[in-house]
């Protein structure tokens, strides 16, 4: 039998009844029933399953009670137990008091399921798409976005501690698949020198005595590595993933001089978004934001933030830790475009502001990209007698810039920058520049004359515009929204959970933001609609008293 579309259907009475008697006030589980009604129907998961026979158990209960989890902080486990024991949620899941719930292991092999078909997100679009039917989002308005970081579902692992832990994972993994081949060759003096985690505690002490510890772990690993690949190895070991992760590790890690392997300097090691810091969690990697380090990924949250109306998270995406915030803004945009939700202000801070954003956020998607630009660093910007960029004329027509001395340039050459961006370089007369009595305003440049770097006449016309915009009381107050969404990551982190990754890999964080920020919705639809009203930023009793 094929899977046909079925939406929840009415709660037995007899739960009713009980629940109506056991929460006289209801609570937020019963309100997400009676408020908002049906989220999931079978349909929307019909891709998950075959297209014959039909699932034991209701896939858009499997989805409801994957958000009910995490707006209770529950394992699988104590899921599965509140199904069974729980009132509120019975009402809810519009299941008989009598049903007796299922095996906890049915939520991971969905959450796999899931991620298998790359519909996660869907937990959450399809609970958007009910809101914009209902009127309470809508395209069009304003929408808000930053980020947070999140710490991988690891131990923290310095550097030694990380490669040895590589090749114990690696000697683990083989002694699971193929236990005889390892036990043929391996030397005795590993079984205690790897036989329990590598810790700090237990590792030597002084540089010295760290570094001949760190080169005889790698000539430990490269042993292994060169019997695996021998011909009368069994080719399925070399199949093994966290083979490539140590392989991998040992070529950033190490390098061989007159046959003796050496640890590199930690001048030559790769970037942190090459390298591995654990062979558990591969795409957990190193970052650090101002004072902030940690190893994990980031998630970026953005919200509708309209006066008057519901504060809702219309979009969350989660990516490796060391990419910056500036390449995720037009992903943002792309992700709100496919769900019809594209505001007409995105309010965000200058990690994710550029002069080429400013101008492909307003041309392909017809969103003003809200947020202070970088300050011009330049030392003439800095002093306020030297001559900036903002001193110079530029004639586009003309391809011309003009001086503050009335000086016109020689040349005008398109090029591109360190990071691939095209720019305009131009250079003025080594002449004009030598003779000027104002050279020391303008260049510190014994013998060169000026030079200007220029972005594309649109890119830089924006950019200049914004600069001065961002001055205007009008601004400022349509900028001082952003602060909201901080609210919203205090929301997550601390009453969901949010910092720490409950699992393995990016597509499973992936997926707990996605749960979360669900969860986090359900909540504020059920107090607005009972009448709650928005939280205010909190004054200390300190600072109150200073208030008139």
């Amino acid at each position: 039998m094929s899977l046909q579309p079925y939406a929840p259907g009415p709660i037995p009475e007899e739960t009713v009844r009980v629940a109506r008697a056991a929460f006289p006030k209801g609570n937020v589980l019963m309100a997400l029933k009676d408020e908002i009604g049906t989220i999931y129907t079978d349909q929307d998961f019909s891709a998950l399953y075959p297209a014959q026979g039909q699932p034991a158990i209701s896939p858009w209960r499997l989805a409801l009670i994957c958000v009910m989890q995490f707006m209770e902080g529950l394992t699988d486990r104590q899921a599965a137990d509140a199904v069974r024991s729980r009132i509120d949620w019975k009402y809810a899941l519009g299941l008989e008091l009598t049903d007796s719930g299922f095996d906890f292991s049915v939520l991971s092999e969905f959450r796999q399921r899931l991620i298998q078909s790359h519909t996660e997100p869907d937990l959450l679009d399809l609970l958007l798409q009910q809101c914009v039917e209902k009127k309470w989002i809508k395209a069009g308005g304003q929408q808000r976005t930053d980020a947070t970081h999140v710490i991988a579902h690891i131990r923290m692992l310095n550097r030694l501690e990380g490669i040895g832990e590589t090749l114990r994972a690696v000697l683990n993994e083989i002694a699971r698949v193929d236990p005889d081949w390892l036990q043929q060759w391996v030397p005795q003096e590993w079984y205690s020198r790897y036989a329990l985690p590598v810790e700090e505690y237990h590792l030597p002490k002084g540089i010295a005595a760290r570094q001949k510890h760190a080169e005889m772990i790698g000539e430990d690993g490269i042993q292994l590595l060169e019997k695996l690949w021998q011909e009368s190895t069994p080719s399925h070991l070399r199949q093994i993933p966290t083979i490539e992760i140590m392989r991998q590790t040992w070529v950033h890690q190490y390098f061989v001089e007159r046959g003796k392997v050496r640890l590199r300097p930690a001048k030559d090691l790769p970037p942190a978004g090459e390298r591995f810091d654990s062979p558990y969690d591969p795409e957990a990697h190193y970052a650090n934001k101002r004072t902030t380090t940690w190893v994990g990924y980031k998630v970026h949250l953005t919200e509708s933030c309209d006066e008057n109306q519901m504060h809702l998270i219309t979009h969350v995406h989660t990516t490796h830790a060391h990419l910056a915030d500036v390449d995720q803004t037009e992903k943002v945009h792309k992700a709100l475009k496919l769900k019809d939700l594209l505001p007409g202000e995105h309010i965000v801070d200058s990690a994710y502001v550029d002069s080429e954003l400013l101008v492909t956020s307003q041309d392909r998607y017809g969103v003003t990209l809200i947020g202070p630009t970088r300050p011009n660093s330049s030392w003439q910007a800095k002093n306020p007698e030297a001559y900036d960029l903002d001193q110079f004329k530029i004639n586009w027509n003309t391809r011309r810039v003009t001086c503050p001395q009335g000086k016109k340039s020689r040349t005008w050459k398109r090029a591109k920058d360190a990071w691939g961006n095209r720019v305009i370089v131009v250079r003025f007369s080594r002449t004009d520049c030598r003779l000027c009595e104002h050279r020391a305003l303008c260049t510190r440049s014994p013998t060169e004359a000026r030079s200007l770097t220029l972005r594309p006449k649109k890119r830089h016309q924006a950019m200049q515009e914004v600069r001065e915009r961002q001055h205007t009381e009008e601004w400022q107050q349509t900028y001082n929204k952003r602060a909201g969404i901080e609210g919203t990551i205090s929301q997550g982190v601390n009453a969901f959970g949010m910092r720490r990754s409950r699992y393995l890999g990016l597509a499973k964080t992936h997926l707990q933001h996605v749960l979360t920020s669900t969860s986090i919705n359900i909540k504020r639809i059920v107090s607005w609609l009972q009448g709650k009203p928005h939280a205010q930023t909190r004054t200390s009793r300190f600072a109150a008293l200073a208030t008139p």
